[in-house]
């Protein structure tokens, strides 16, 4: 029973990371992670609002996936 609860909620850490990843890819956000960017020139700035929550969100669901793949070998 407890190994199929830390199955799912790895599973569901590990679609949230794959999307969190995704949505910040460089450039123009999703629009250009779906349908590719044609070479944008910018200047990297710091991350401010939405950037910098959804970079704190992918190391939140990174370590958890980390732990839970931990915590499923041992179980």
């Amino acid at each position: 029973m407890l190994e199929k609860v830390l199955m799912i909620l790895q599973a569901i850490s590990a679609i949230f990371l794959v999307i969190s990843i995704i949505v910040q890819e460089r450039g123009g956000g999703l629009s250009d992670a779906i349908a590719g960017s044609a070479g944008s020139n910018t200047i990297q700035t710091s991350k401010r609002g939405a950037e910098k929550v959804l970079s704190y969100l992918t190391v939140v669901f990174l370590v958890a996936f980390i732990l839970l793949s931990l915590v499923l070998n041992f179980v």
